[in-house]
């Protein structure tokens, strides 16, 4: 009963963190498109700020004990398919930490990628699931 509860509350988190991370960069793209010195500009910062404190880092947080402790429960660190996924889990986890960075890069007026580069990069975390999705449900090898 324990593992089912582990993995209900990890997918949950996943479910969480995948929203915000498709959220972010859309947000990045609105608020390039504002002026810098606008009151919508303030507007964005603060959206983006709330995005991370209270969806981002405690969904990342808990995503990773819960799938910790799933592995550990499971025994999946012996199974190669795992070692797949956890290399793209941190590959996410790289792309939430660099899209923190950004979101303080544009509340200090730093604008370094495009409106089209920020729509690219938002799609990340749709390949990445789509693998991840395909690893836990198919374990190809």
């Amino acid at each position: 009963m324990t593992y089912l509860w582990l993995k209900a509350g990890h997918v949950i988190f996943v479910i969480f963190w995948m929203a915000g991370l498709f959220m972010l960069p859309r947000f990045f793209v609105y608020h390039q498109e504002c002026a810098p010195e606008s009151p919508e500009n303030a507007l964005w910062i603060d959206r983006e700020a709330k995005l991370l404190r209270i969806i981002l880092w405690p969904s990342l947080a808990v995503v990773w004990l819960l799938g910790l402790a799933l592995a550990m429960s499971t025994g999946a660190f012996g199974q190669a398919w795992f070692h797949a996924k956890l290399g793209l889990v941190l590959v996410l986890t790289a792309y939430h930490v660099w899209m923190a960075g950004y979101h303080a890069a544009l509340a200090r007026g730093e604008r370094r990628l495009t409106g089209k580069r920020l729509r690219m990069i938002n799609e990340v975390p749709g390949v990445a699931a789509a693998l991840i999705v395909i690893l836990v449900i198919v374990k190809p090898f």
